[in-house]
């Protein structure tokens, strides 16, 4: 590996967007080692216009572009940058390659009710195995069928569609790319086949000529545009397709050995899993609500979405409007105090995806099941994080069950293993070591396919020893049972898969 060589990673996540420059370095022992140094964070906020909730997409790209800046006034000059968002959302491009409004966000609600209609319409049991997917209203499919049904007047000039990462390279580049994780997200794309569903999106109304040929990870885009060139005064690095869905380079930056494991990418989303060598539409997998997304390297991921820390910051940013602004360490303080399995919620009860009055709906569930109404911060952060635990404990079982492994532990990764007290938590649930770290590992993994494009790693495996050689992993042993078996007996007996 050469040593100096930089890279520049955009992550980008439901509330925040970071840049941050990686650098390969040498070690005390010779061995190269990635040095990661952030160099801007911006924030990343929902606007609502009407009755839609929409990212505000040009304020991205003008933080981008001072990021850009920043890291060439900072002396780094990555060669090449790369860019890894959420899944699902898109834009639309007119015949002239302009964006056709703000695209909508992922909570937008025009697509409640479209699981159950979708799927009278197509079969439940044909649209998962044409996509592998679990069924979350948000899909891009969902989205795309809510503008069919409203007769929306952009689908009609509409050329083509960028996911979110790649519409962002494209406004950067001006070239427009389609990588094959994110396609993987849409419930559009047959990993069957390995192709775009054509025929669902004719049955559906939804134009088929708007999608572009999926790119494999660590495929170099193209360089920054002229005019962004000039308008930064920057030389023309180049756009890299990284593992765009971030959940697909976090898993990435995994420190695994060659066994199989199991991961918990932990953040505002939880996504817990296994990676495989290809996916797995059993009945039984649609049955568990289990996933199959491509991830880097040729592998997919079968994985279950669970709610995750949203709950949590929810619950945060509305005390902090009440004028509370109880940081996080606080609120893990007084989670610690708060009696153990005093009340219970499932994270993933359909009243818990929309945003405001958490603390409220955290309430009203537990009054509906019968359990003693956590009141203060204290006692609601430790009814989340404790039914958190015990979700991933229910998802792990069930990824074994599919898979017919059992799995050492759980590798948990992301910027939720800054919560030593879910991490301990987990350990407690699963009965199981969990080994945490990285933190940024959406960026880190961004920053190894980089470096696979540019040569200085060979693969995936090689990538993944510089990541085990350049960054600590935390272990949380677990404790004595001390009342999760019961817990966890009250959390199954609230009836969701």
């Amino acid at each position: 590996m050469t040593k100096g060589a930089a890279v520049l990673a955009f992550d980008m996540g439901a509330s925040s967007g970071r840049a941050l420059v990686g650098r390969l370095t040498e070690g005390d022992n010779g061995r190269s080692r990635l040095e990661v140094t952030e160099v801007h964070r911006f924030p990343n906020h929902a606007i609502q216009v009407g009755k839609h909730l929409h990212w505000d997409t040009l304020r991205l790209l003008h933080e981008m572009k001072k990021s850009i800046r920043f890291a060439f006034q900072k002396g780094y000059e990555p060669a090449t940058f790369g860019i890894d968002t959420w899944g699902v959302d898109f834009g639309l491009l007119d015949a002239n390659g302009e964006l056709l409004g703000n695209p909508y966000h992922y909570r937008d609600p025009h697509t409640e009710g479209l699981i159950e209609e979708v799927s009278g319409l197509v079969g439940q049991r044909a649209l998962f195995e044409q996509s592998g997917l679990q069924f979350m209203p948000f899909n891009t499919l969902y989205q795309l069928y809510a503008m069919v049904k409203a007769a929306s007047p952009k689908l009609e000039v509409a050329k083509t569609l960028l996911l979110t990462p790649d519409l962002l390279a494209y406004l950067l580049t001006g070239v427009k790319s389609c990588e094959f994780t994110m396609a993987t997200t849409t419930q559009l794309f047959d990993p069957g086949k390995q192709a775009w569903n054509v025929e669902l999106m004719d049955r559906l109304g939804i134009p088929s000529h708007l999608f572009l040929e999926p790119v494999q990870p660590g495929t170099i885009v193209g360089p920054l545009s002229p005019e962004v060139q000039e308008e930064l005064g920057v030389p023309a690095i180049r756009a890299v397709a990284v593992g765009t869905h971030d959940t697909e380079s976090a898993i990435a930056a995994v420190p695994a050995g060659d066994e199989p494991f199991a991961f918990l990418v932990c953040g505002t989303w939880s996504l817990l899993g296994t990676e495989m060598d290809g996916p797995l539409l059993s009945p039984e997998t649609m049955k568990l609500e289990f996933s199959n997304e491509g991830g880097v390297g040729g592998t997919y991921q079968l994985l279950k979405n669970i709610m995750g820390l949203w709950l949590l910051q929810e619950c945060k940013r509305e005390w902090d409007e009440q004028g509370k602004e109880i940081g996080f360490p606080e609120l893990v303080r007084l989670a610690r105090q708060a009696a153990p399995f005093r009340s219970l919620v499932h994270p993933d009860d359909p009243r818990f995806f929309s945003p405001g009055g958490m603390a409220d709906k955290i309430r009203s569930f537990c009054a509906e099941t019968n359990q003693p109404i956590p009141q203060s911060e204290g006692e609601i952060v430790r009814c989340i994080l404790e039914s958190l635990a015990l979700r991933y404990r229910q998802a792990l079982e069930q990824a074994e069950q599919l898979t017919g492994r059992v799995y050492g532990g759980l590798h948990m990764v992301g910027g939720g293993i800054q919560n030593e007290l879910l991490c301990g938590f987990t350990a407690n649930a699963i009965g199981k070591p969990v080994w945490a770290g990285p933190v940024e590992a959406s960026a880190i993994g961004n920053m190894l396919m980089q470096l696979v494009a540019l040569g200085e790693c060979k693969d995936l495996k090689e990538a993944r020893e510089l990541v085990a050689a350049s960054f600590p992993v935390d272990v949380y042993e677990p404790e004595a049972d001390a009342g999760w078996a019961e817990a966890y007996g009250t959390f199954l007996g609230f009836g969701r898969v």
